[in-house]
């Protein structure tokens, strides 16, 4: 096998340069041999060769960077963050691709991806499609048609004798800004990539395993890369920011709030080291006129500890079990990562309802008047919207399908529980809970459309029957059986779990909603031609009219679509990007229990599909 010491242009050139003193160097990158096994090959390319290979690199090399201005406003064809913009509409402004022509969609060109679990989002700049893929490849791609510019392998962590084996790669973004590619890695890494080449400009340490994992993708803002962690030890995930041109850390924020500290005293009584959880599932958002970052936070894994508290009354006194920062959105300033306000959506959160979504900013009229608002929807598919500039509660949405929420304040937006609901700590009773831990909502972000104020979102009807695995009087410890969940069909359901929603927040109505049998597994994306893109757990992936949710357009891919679709233009042409590819993840395994008949291949594969119209004959 031929080592590489930094990414290449292609495997072909990178083989006939290698020289005796890279193959002995570390590898930072591997390639197959293009020769008999064991042997480097020397490999005489002719002057056509040469020339595709330069202008391959000449395309990789004619990248414009991505400055802080061009972050703000991005270009119309470009899809620059998680969500194409700060405020994560999810919306692309073009049109090309429309109402009335989208049925002549065709696939333009499709790349495989290694195989594994996949909830990716590709990114686009000046014409060129990167995509971050499991065990941390990075790619960049002539996005009219699919040819390899550069590639980037990181090698993996090494399986220690033992030790949990490690959780399936999942990434769900990465960032682009100034002359990089930033990427969060499997060994917990921050890693910026020339956008170029594909080599490492720089690499840092974000911390050991206490820190958990980095399902979310950073977020660059005037300068910092901002980082959220997920799945940590005691005290919380931290938010780590770093320079962006260095890789030096500049703050780090915990999400678990200590003792002493502001929110300290909603813990029971608990000790530092028995306060876990408010993970970081996505990318937060940016307001730039306030320099704010909105984080959203998941539950607290340790909820059975948090609604005993410490077993000394004394130290339970003149505290409240809601557990912060879990379940919130923490809006933070952008240069000290200081806390400016919170709002927690769901204190006490007993059931596994995480609030770790998009925080879409927005300004809606509110009693006349133009707001900014900040909504967060969680995974019963209940949404707030909050003051963007104060945490202030502005109005709740509930899409009809929990029973956890029995009213609800409406100055405060404070929650009051269906007591039927809560878990029974002697383990004796089962609840129907809807919706249940794996979510109604959940990673699959919705899109937003400013023009009309309406948020499209994939949804599932899915309730669980479920009853807690009680602890011991000395076990503090989180454990995968802390809960038995079965999948349960909502009340009075035709049998159909899938669901696509069109809804004004600001009204609080529902403009449509269209149902199927299989979920509906990916985010959303809608654009200015009118169009909403979604795919579903049976392979379908569609286009759905904006005005009445009609299926305008279908195909079926190579496996189940839980990832993020995209559209871009490259040449002047408009692309549609999605990578399917799955499980990895119990979530879709309990929703299947409903839609026995659904079939995904075993073992899947991922693969980057791009549609475009055809071309004029």
């Amino acid at each position: 096998m031929l080592l590489a010491t930094t990414a290449a242009l292609t495997g072909i050139l990178a083989a006939s340069m290698a020289s005796a003193q890279e193959e002995a160097s570390p590898p930072q990158a591997a390639r197959p041999a293009v020769g008999p096994v064991g042997i480097a090959p020397r490999i005489e390319m002719d002057a056509k060769a040469k020339e595709i290979i330069q202008q391959r690199a000449a395309l990789a090399a004619s990248v414009s960077p991505v400055t802080d201005a061009v972050l703000l406003n991005p270009a119309e064809g470009d899809w620059l963050h998680w969500r194409r913009t700060y405020d994560v509409h999810g919306f692309s402004p073009l049109k090309q691709i429309n109402r009335s022509n989208v049925k002549t969609l065709t696939s333009a060109w499709t790349w495989s991806l290694p195989i594994n679990t996949t909830q990716a989002t590709p990114l686009v700049h000046d014409g060129i499609i990167y995509v971050a893929s499991a065990a941390d490849h990075v790619q960049a791609l002539d996005g009219t048609n699919g040819e390899l510019l550069w590639e980037y392998s990181r090698p993996q962590p090494v399986p220690v004798p033992g030790a949990r084996a490690p959780q399936p790669s999942v990434h769900r973004s990465f960032a682009i800004y100034d002359n990089k590619i930033i990427f969060g890695s499997d060994d917990r890494h921050e890693v910026a990539l020339d956008i170029k080449t594909g080599k490492v400009i720089w690499d840092h340490l974000l911390g050991d395993e206490k820190i958990g994992r980095l399902t979310a993708g950073p977020l660059v803002v005037k300068g910092k890369v901002i980082q959220g962690t997920s799945g940590c030890a005691a005290g919380g995930c931290p938010v780590i920011a770093l320079d962006a041109n260095t890789g030096t850390e500049v703050w780090r924020f915990y999400t678990v709030a200590k003792t002493g500290e502001p929110g300290g005293d909603t813990w029971n009584g608990l000790p530092d080291d028995q306060r876990f959880g408010a993970s970081i599932w996505t990318t937060p958002s940016y307001d730039p006129e306030l320099n704010l970052i909105y984080v959203a936070t998941g539950n607290t894994y340790h909820w059975q500890e948090l609604m005993k508290g410490n077993l000394d009354p004394a130290k339970r006194r003149g505290t409240t079990r809601d557990g912060l920062y879990v379940d919130s959105t923490i809006a933070l300033d952008a240069d000290t990562g200081k806390v400016k306000w919170h709002y927690q959506h769901l204190p006490q959160d007993y059931w596994d309802l995480d609030f770790a979504f998009e925080q879409t900013i927005a300004t809606m009229n509110i009693n006349g008047k133009p707001l900014k608002v900040v909504c967060s929807t969680g995974k019963m598919v209940w949404t707030d919207c909050v003051e963007a500039a104060t945490g202030k509660f502005v109005l709740s949405h509930d899409a009809g399908l929990q029973n956890i929420v029995k009213t609800y304040d409406k100055k405060t937006g404070r929650k009051t529980y269906n007591e039927a609901t809560i878990p029974d700590l002697t383990g004796q009773r089962r609840n129907l809970q809807c919706s249940a831990g794996y979510g109604d909502k959940n990673w699959p972000a919705g899109s937003y459309d400013a023009s009309s104020g309406i948020d499209y979102t994939s949804l599932v009807e899915v309730c669980g029957e479920s009853a807690p695995t009680m602890f011991g009087p000395n076990q503090a410890a989180y454990t995968q059986g802390e809960e038995t969940r079965m999948a349960r069909y909502q009340p009075g359901t035709d049998g159909n779990i899938g669901r696509l929603d069109a809804v004004n927040w600001a009204t609080g109505k529902t403009l449509w909603s269209v149902r199927q049998r299989v979920s509906i597994t990916s985010a959303t994306v809608a654009t200015a031609g009118g169009l909403i893109f979604a795919g579903d757990a049976d392979r379908w992936f569609r286009a759905y009219d904006q005005t009445d949710g009609k299926v305008l357009w279908k195909t079926r891919l190579n496996d189940v679509i839980n990832t993020y679709p995209i559209t871009y233009t490259a040449k002047g042409k408009q692309y549609v990007a999605v990578i399917p590819g799955c499980c990895g993840n119990g979530r879709l395994n309990n929703m299947h229990q409903l839609t026995p008949e659904v079939q995904a291949p075993r073992p899947g594969g991922s693969v980057l599909w791009v549609f475009a119209l055809p071309d004029e004959q």
